[in-house]
């Protein structure tokens, strides 16, 4: 099922693009949050609502960012072997120990530099001139829990959405630790959708790409993240109680704005566009 938060609510997609409202059920959540909690029990009365309730048409709906967990958002840096490549070449890696690591490089970003497809990222805002995308695959987790052995994990994944994961480099590499460099205000597009997992056959065979103004920047299949998924979650949830609706990003492969000699970074006008397959389509504009 294709999850949605629109302006009015939350719901689900059809086929054609439509948009199921969960408020003509009222034993159903109002939040995507309190949806993903409720479980199987939830989704099962909404299967029954997307077959059978009149839709809204897709024009008609301002999609937002398709959850907001409890927790910041989680993402993992150098996680495909050609970005630790080029950040660890790019000079703006002050944490650098080693060009691949030999765990997991957890950090988080702030719930305030989330937006939705569609809303714009103010990279005018950046004193520093040094705005970069990063494309990635998100996970949202169902079940939570903590310790979390890996051959477990899967059994937590709820679904799957979009995370442009954006950052101010110059600040990044100032405060060493990535928090601030990437939680700046709308650095956090996410979306379109919240994808839940049994829709996606095998998530390793799917591909993220990114493109600026039409431009392909970054293509790299999710088979080649250094740690995968279970991995993310068992290291993460080794000391993190991980609750249902948090998400993780889960890196970004090679051909971020640092990557070029010179480097290309957003400036306003450009257009991001990050799409996994299955997936969607996450499209924010730099203004």
């Amino acid at each position: 099922m294709k999850l949605v938060t629109f302006d009015t609510g939350i719901g689900a997609l059809r086929e054609n693009g439509d948009v199921i409202d969960f408020a003509a059920d009222p034993t159903l959540p109002r939040t995507m949050l309190e949806f993903v909690a409720a479980g199987r029990p939830a989704l099962d009365r909404a299967a029954r609502l997307l077959a059978s309730a009149p839709p809204i048409p897709a024009d008609e709906v301002v999609l937002r960012a398709p959850i907001r967990p409890g927790n910041n958002i989680m993402c993992v840096g150098k996680n495909y072997l050609d970005h630790a490549k080029e950040f660890a070449g790019s000079g703006f890696d002050a944490s650098q120990r080693q060009t691949v690591p030999d765990a997991p490089v957890v950090f988080t970003k702030a719930l305030s530099s989330i937006v939705g497809p569609g809303e714009d990222v103010t990279v005018s805002a950046d004193a520093t001139g040094t705005s970069d995308y990063e494309g990635e695959l998100a996970v949202v987790i169902g079940d939570g829990g903590s310790r979390i052995p890996a051959a477990d994990a899967w059994r937590h994944v709820y679904g799957y959405t979009i995370v442009n994961d954006l950052t101010v480099r110059e600040l990044q590499k100032r405060h060493v630790q990535f928090f601030i460099g990437k939680s700046a205000a709308t650095y956090c597009p996410m979306g379109p959708y919240l994808v839940t997992s049994d829709e996606i056959a095998d998530v390793t065979a799917l591909w993220v790409r990114t493109r600026v103004n039409g431009e392909l920047r970054q293509a790299a299949p999710v088979a080649d993240l250094i740690f995968p998924i279970p991995t993310l979650i068992e290291a993460i949830s080794t000391a993190v109680i991980l609750e249902p609706g948090d998400v993780i990003a889960t890196g970004t492969p090679s051909g971020v704005g640092i990557g070029f000699a010179p480097p290309r970074f957003l400036t306003p006008g450009d257009l991001v566009e990050v799409s996994v397959d299955g997936i969607g389509t996450l499209t924010n504009r730099a203004v």
